[in-house]
């Protein structure tokens, strides 16, 4: 009589045959040899890494406070400005826009991948030249890229990034002015922004000439340029490639000149706050790059060469010989 068939244990697995037993025990040979191998050449590498004296990797949100408040928030705060044309201004839609804006937002597609943060997101901070440090320094702000100068003075105050552009302070006036240059204010009425450089180099120049000259403040370029428009004052003294961008807003352009000696060359940066050297070091490679590449100079002629907004006008500025020469060697130092 044959013997029953009795089903297999229900916890154990099928018989395989003998030949596929064999082939089995052979790859699973096999394959402990090659991972006892490879961990002894890892053990192997890791020592000598370690008497080599090779420093453990630090993620950049460890040694950056900055960065480490971005990848936490999952957004980074952006400080621009209103009326800078054509660095960093609204447009007629109210969105900001600009060669220094274009920057910003190169710098900030960096900081994504730095930190692979495919979801970052940028929030929009205006500021003045009255309130810009005290935003970049209380951490409102984690980069402003506009028309700021990079100063000495402010360099005591806040960090600056590889420099984006250079300036010259000179005068905006109407075609049928009398005045030509510096020489030519004496009684008469001149307007400065507030908290910029321009204000304080003629409140100086000023008073070491003796000359009788109304200093006159505004709140932003806009408001300077509209007291000019209006025979409130009679000449607007301010950065050149600024002054271009105002005349470029005016209802006549053709009415307005730039004219007189430059009191000084500035070159611009985008602030950051002190002590994060890493954060720097991330902004400054990227606008390095940026400068170096032609993709700046790119930009660059997208600003001044061509027509803008908010009335499409050319400013017709070519790069000039100091631009071209921080393109080729960019650098985070002040001209003062």
């Amino acid at each position: 009589m044959s013997c029953p068939k009795f089903p297999q244990h229900p916890h154990r697995p099928p018989r395989r045959p003998a030949g596929a037993r064999a082939a089995a025990r052979r790859l699973g040979l096999a394959l402990g040899l090659r991972l006892a191998t490879g961990l002894v050449l890892w053990g192997a590498i890791g020592a000598g890494a370690l008497a080599a004296g090779t420093p453990t990797p630090v993620k950049p949100t460890e040694a950056s406070e900055t960065l480490r408040r971005i990848a936490e928030t999952g957004t980074i705060h952006l400080g621009h400005r209103e009326s800078s044309v054509p660095f960093s201004y609204y447009d007629q839609r109210r969105q900001v826009v600009g060669y220094s804006h274009d920057l910003m937002l190169k710098v900030v597609e960096a900081i994504r991948q730095e930190l692979k943060l495919p979801a970052l997101t940028h929030k929009l901070v205006p500021v003045t030249s009255q309130n810009r440090i005290p935003l970049v320094q209380n951490g409102t702000v984690d980069i402003e890229c506009g028309s700021t100068s990079n100063t000495s003075a402010r360099q005591k105050q806040v960090a600056f990034s590889t420099s984006i552009f250079v300036v010259s302070t000179r005068l905006l006036v109407h075609r049928d002015s009398p005045i030509k240059d510096f020489a030519d204010l004496s009684g008469k009425r001149v307007v400065v922004t507030a908290g910029t450089t321009s204000e304080r180099l003629l409140r100086t120049w000023v008073e070491g000439r003796g000359q009788r000259v109304q200093l006159v403040s505004a709140r932003d370029h806009n408001d300077a340029f509209k007291a000019l428009e209006a025979g409130q004052v009679d000449a607007f003294m301010l950065d050149d490639a600024l002054l271009y961008g105002e005349r470029a807003k005016a209802a006549r352009p053709d009415d307005w000149v730039i004219t007189g000696t430059p009191m000084s060359s500035e070159t611009y940066g985008c602030m950051l706050r002190r002590d994060d050297p890493v954060f720097k070091a991330l902004v400054d490679r990227t606008l390095t790059q940026l400068l170096t590449s032609g993709e700046a100079l790119r930009i660059h002629a997208r600003w001044f060469q061509k027509p803008i907004p908010p009335k499409n006008v050319n400013l017709n500025w070519p790069p000039s010989k100091a631009l071209l020469e921080l393109y080729r060697q960019p650098s985070d130092r002040a001209l003062d």
